[in-house]
């Protein structure tokens, strides 16, 4: 059974996905993912979080994972896009979600939505994003086992 949380997450994406896809208005989107009938199951709090921290903040967080892609942006799947926009803001500003959690919930959602082997694709940037954005509980963790 799926947690409220990875429903946020999954409807995040969703919504991202309709977003980049479109260009469109964030808040019709935000609006249209509020309607469907699985947002009752999650995080509506999370979700929140994480739908307008991506939006008001792409650029940025677009730019953290930049140099661990090995393609233009555009050239990413909207699927693929949305997941690293999520972990990349949960990487970087939900640091009580342990940076394993955020890359498993990314690449199992990947895995739901994206293309064969998206997940793959998807698990390699985080692990070297995470590498930079959690550097100090990596190594906590390492000089701990």
């Amino acid at each position: 059974m799926k947690s409220a949380r990875r429903r946020s997450r999954e409807l995040a994406v969703q919504g991202l996905y309709q977003w980049l896809v479109a260009n469109g208005d964030a808040g019709a989107v935000d609006a249209f993912v509020r309607e469907t009938p699985d947002f009752k199951k999650a995080d509506e709090a999370y979700y929140k979080v994480l739908f307008n921290a991506v939006v008001n903040n792409v650029d940025a967080l677009r730019a953290s994972f930049v140099p661990f892609v090995d393609r233009p942006i555009e050239e990413l799947s909207p699927v693929e896009h949305g997941v690293l926009l999520v972990a990349a803001h949960e990487l970087a500003h939900e640091l009580s979600v342990p940076y394993k959690v955020v890359i498993n919930e990314a690449v199992e959602i990947t895995k739901s939505f994206g293309g064969t082997d998206g997940f793959k694709y998807v698990n390699g940037v985080l692990d070297k994003l995470a590498a930079v954005t959690r550097a100090v509980e990596i190594s906590a963790e390492t000089h701990a086992g």
